[in-house]
């Protein structure tokens, strides 16, 4: 394997990947702008494990995802880091969303998620006594994790291997030379034989450094949350979400039981001012130019207009985050919904307006670019890493 491989980004990817490399006796270091760890999309995520339930067979998010669970799983009993099956329920709130449920049921199947059960009105009150609908799926087996923690332990991982990372270390400059890439990193200067770019929100930005734009870009979307307080937290055991509309690769409001014991509900998907646009007040006039200047964004809006408003209304109006939750939970109030901190998908659009669902990986020479990897990345990150490396021959 090539000796010298630097990794951009120390995000749970960039760092399964890294420690996958090291393990196979390379000579790694991870370069991020940051200085910790998991400080964007990891760190900024529900800490569900998805069982593999909605992506496409064949695909590599479903092939990954499910592969990336086993890993995962072990990898968190290996280390004694938090790992909690609590399952979650897919619920038809309508007879019309039915048919949606049934294919959920039957790609689930296709993907080999275990477990999988078909229940009626009454059986889905027997998961989770408080909700309401009138179909469900159950996927026992989906899980909880504590994301930030997995990436620290990865890594140590890479440092107990003999790898290197460099914190508040943006990279600057990136050069392909006839023996490999050159990279300015803050005020350093290294060579690497290849890099690997797992640059989540920044993708785009290392991507242009390397002279590879490419036909996608990442358009951030930020997900609000609000979290349940008080004894409402007692009225959801696990995980409670829609059934997604197939058109948008995000899955809709839901409620979420973490592995510190808090409850979330959401996040709802609009569109960020800046890539790290966590707030409505913050905004980047370069990050925003670049977003709304790239011909894939206007196609969308131009398409999904009338969901972006919703979405819009739904992060300033808080009783239209209520009522979605309501659909499910009717018990809830108001006053039981508290707003928290929310994150950013990094999502990538094609130059006609596409939403990039699976999993894009693009190999130009030395030099190695995750152009999307959303949710289920956190999920499949082992996986992902196996699968980079076998396009670094030995």
């Amino acid at each position: 394997m090539s000796k010298r491989i630097g990794v951009v980004g120390a995000g749970i990817v960039g760092l399964a990947v890294a420690r996958e490399l090291a393990a196979r006796g390379a000579e790694v270091t991870v370069l991020d702008k940051e200085d910790r760890v998991a400080a964007h999309q990891t760190g900024h995520n529900s800490g569900v494990v998805h069982a593999g339930i909605y992506y496409t067979p064949g695909s590599l998010k479903a092939r990954l995802c499910r592969d990336g669970v086993a890993m995962l799983r072990e990898y968190c009993a290996e280390h004694h880091l938090p790992y909690e099956e609590v399952g979650k329920l897919v619920i038809a709130s309508t007879y019309a969303e039915r048919a949606g449920l049934r294919r959920i049921a039957e790609r689930a199947r296709e993907n080999g998620v275990p477990g999988i059960a078909e229940l009626d009105a009454i059986g889905l009150r027997e998961v989770e006594p408080n909700a309401v609908g009138v179909a469900a799926v159950h996927s026992p087996r989906t899980a909880i994790a504590h994301f930030p923690a997995v990436a620290r332990r990865l890594a140590r991982d890479l440092t107990d291997l003999g790898g290197t990372v460099r914190l508040a270390s943006p990279v600057r400059a990136v050069r392909e030379t006839a023996g490999g890439v050159r990279v300015l990193a803050g005020t350093s200067r290294l060579t690497f034989d290849r890099l690997v770019c797992c640059a989540g929100l920044s993708s785009d930005d290392v991507a242009a450094m390397a002279g590879r734009s490419g036909d996608v870009r990442i358009v951030p979307f930020r997900g609000e949350y609000y979290r349940l307080a008080g004894a409402a937290k007692d009225l959801v055991r696990g995980l409670v979400y829609p059934v997604p509309d197939p058109r948008y690769p995000f899955l809709g409001v839901h409620l979420t039981r973490r592995i510190d014991g808090e409850v979330l509900a959401g996040p709802n998907a609009v569109l960020a001012l800046a890539r790290e646009g966590y707030r409505w007040r913050d905004v980047s006039l370069r990050d925003l130019r670049d977003i709304v200047t790239w011909p894939g964004t206007r196609r969308l809006a131009a398409r999904h207009w009338r969901t972006g408003v919703a979405e819009v209304y739904g992060s300033v109006a808080k009783r239209a985050f209520v009522s979605a939750v309501r659909r499910y939970v009717p018990s809830l109030t108001g006053a039981d919904l508290v707003r928290t901190e929310g994150g950013v998908r990094a999502q990538a659009v094609g130059r006609d307006g596409s939403l990039v669902d699976d999993f894009v990986v693009d190999v130009h020479g030395p030099v190695i670019l995750v152009r999307n990897a959303p949710s289920p990345a956190a999920t499949s990150s082992m996986a992902i890493a196996r699968h980079i490396v076998g396009f670094i021959p030995a």
